[in-house]
């Protein structure tokens, strides 16, 4: 599993891809991506009507459109983790400090295996910009996999 799945999956609970190279980007304009209505059952209950309901809901939108099947208001999410740990850490500017939320190592290494997995065409020695773009990207992709991400952060 990539970086970025190991990032949706703390927050959504279930792991997302990032949509690729070349794809416009999410939350351009000042609006947030939203999801279908979709979702697994919160206790993993038995049957599979959620997976039937995503399949219906994939089979009625045009391909090559991300298939998220949950909304997740991640800015709430990560607000409530970082109550929880006690913990300072400024996550909606610091890729670091998201990863440090999310229980993910943010060594240079890892950031630096995300933003290739993520299409980072940037200096790799310039870790400074690397890391804000990868912040602003990692927040995009969270809304294209079924995130609601305020528009300050994708922007």
């Amino acid at each position: 599993m990539g970086i970025f799945g190991k990032i949706s999956e703390a927050i959504f609970g279930r792991r997302a891809e990032p949509r690729g190279l070349g794809q416009a980007s999410a939350g351009t304009g000042g609006s947030t991506a939203t999801a279908g209505s979709a979702s697994a059952p919160a206790g993993g209950g038995g049957g599979n009507s959620w997976w039937l309901q995503a399949a219906s809901q994939a089979q009625a939108q045009p391909q090559g459109q991300p298939q998220p099947l949950s909304e997740t208001d991640v800015a709430a999410s990560l607000e409530a983790r970082a109550e929880a740990r006690g913990q300072r850490l400024n996550w909606r500017t610091s890729i670091v400090d998201l990863m440090k939320l999310l229980d993910i190592d943010p060594s240079l290494d890892n950031r630096k295996a995300l933003a290739l997995e993520l299409g980072y065409d940037g200096d790799m020695g310039d870790s400074a910009s690397m890391n804000v773009w990868l912040h602003r990207q990692v927040m995009r992709e969270l809304a294209a996999n079924g995130g609601r991400v305020p528009a300050e952060l994708t922007d």
